[in-house]
């Protein structure tokens, strides 16, 4: 199943919606109820073909918004035959005539004395599970819209939007086909899921449900999953956000993040520069390895301050290691086989300020309260390793088989990595300290 960003949802709900396929579908549906018109259920038309559901991950269970037709609901709820041969109306339906045709309308008066009703049948045909974990949900809201004037439901927080500032109102009684009914149900729980199954046992049994267009967005520890299928849902859909699934996604961004911030790659490749021997290089990694960890784990979790000047003069101070990094680099003194605890703490000391800036995007991507907090955590520093091993062995053979090999060319190749370093570096420092000082304005 496909990953979408948040930003893509939107879009992933209007392709269901003006889909050529699902739109000759539906017109051939409506074709066939034509034709099967002499059934009662069959007056109950899926016009608004599409269920959406969003599931929020919070520290008391799952939130989910859910939006169904509501002749998913009610179609297979009408009653026995009347004297004058229909059938008594399902709940909060009440039947009508068009032209000499039997039609199903919204009963308001039934929804607004007491909704629950509506989403008790939503609660009973959709099930959360995982193992023998089966939560049974509490009904926090319903809400039941005529097709025109639906708000979107496309993203989280247009779901939770339409419940906060719900304006139901029906300036004609709508056809029951015409109608969706949005639920917020709580699922509590004890313990995060990392994986659980949903599956839905209504069964309307109307013409067009098989072509019904699901759209499920799990919001867990990193971008939204979003999976997209089409039918009934009775085989039930896997939601997984295994530990091993956070751990992977969260490697692959720590790697991407040093890889694509350049003044970190930058930073490596002068500390790799400055290293004339295997142990001087194993005890400069090391020490940015364990500052980086240290300060990347104290940001994430909000022990140093959030406001932008700290932002910009962590920046800053980035931008003034890789100056100090390429200037030691080109010294004498990195050249030195001795004092390499003291070569330890001073790169530790300087991890610790990037690992701040590692932080800063971490939180971006992963909230505190998010599920397999700490595997994603230590998986994103993994990642980050990753990139900086990967730095290194990129540089550190080249620069070696120079110094073996063509021990002349050594300091050339010290400046000529260096000295871009440096004035690429000044530049940051500069654009940075203006910044940081039109903070205060």
């Amino acid at each position: 199943m496909r990953r979408l960003s948040i930003a893509a949802q939107k879009k992933t709900a209007l392709l269901y919606l003006f889909h050529p396929g699902l739109i000759c579908r539906a017109l051939a549906a409506s074709l066939v109820l034509l034709i099967l018109s002499q059934s009662a259920a069959a007056h109950f038309k899926l016009n608004l073909n599409i269920r959406v559901i969003h599931i929020d991950h919070q520290p008391d269970g799952l939130m989910v918004y859910l939006r169904i037709p509501m002749p998913y609901l009610v179609a297979s709820l009408l009653g026995p035959e009347q004297s004058d041969g229909s059938r008594t109306p399902a709940p909060y339906t009440s039947n009508g005539e068009v032209d000499g045709e039997l039609m199903h309308y919204l009963d308001e008066a039934a929804l607004r004395a007491d909704a629950s009703g509506l989403g008790k049948l939503a609660a009973d045909g959709h099930t959360i599970s995982s193992g023998e974990v089966k939560p049974e949900p509490t009904i926090e809201n319903v809400l039941v819209y005529s097709g025109d004037s639906q708000p979107p439901f496309s993203t989280l927080a247009e779901a939770e939007a339409a419940f906060k500032n719900s304006q139901q109102r029906f300036e004609v009684t709508p056809f029951v086909g015409d109608s969706v009914v949005d639920v917020q149900l709580h699922y509590p729980l004890q313990t995060s899921l990392s994986t659980f199954t949903l599956s839905s046992n209504l069964d309307p049994g109307l013409p067009g449900q098989e072509d019904t267009a699901n759209l499920i967005v799990d919001y867990g520890s990193t971008d939204p999953l979003v999976y997209r299928i089409t039918g009934l849902m009775h085989e039930p859909v896997t939601i997984d956000r295994s530990a091993w699934k956070a751990a992977r996604t969260f490697i692959v961004e720590g790697v991407r993040h040093i890889l694509g911030g350049y003044d970190h790659l930058l930073f490596v490749v002068c500390l790799v520069l400055g290293a004339m021997t295997f142990a001087s290089l194993a005890w400069r990694v090391t020490g940015f390895t364990i500052g980086h960890s240290i300060t990347l784990t104290l940001g994430f979790f909000g022990f140093v301050p959030k406001g932008t000047w700290f932002v910009l003069l962590v920046e800053i101070g980035i931008a003034v290691s890789i100056i100090y990094a390429a200037v030691y680099a080109l010294t004498k003194a990195s050249r030195k086989q001795h004092a390499l605890l003291g070569t330890l703490w001073v790169t530790a000391l300087v991890g610790m300020l990037h690992g701040l800036g590692f932080s800063f995007v971490l939180q971006e991507i992963l909230g505190v309260s998010a599920s397999n907090i700490w595997v994603s955590l230590l998986s994103f520093n993994v990642g980050v390793e990753v990139g900086q091993l990967g730095i290194v062995l990129l540089c550190w053979p080249v620069l070696l088989a120079i110094s073996t090999f063509k021990p002349a060319w050594m300091d050339k190749t010290r400046w000529v990595i260096a000295l871009p370093c440096i004035g690429l570096a000044s530049l940051w420092v500069g654009q940075r300290s203006v910044a940081f000082v039109a903070s205060f304005v």
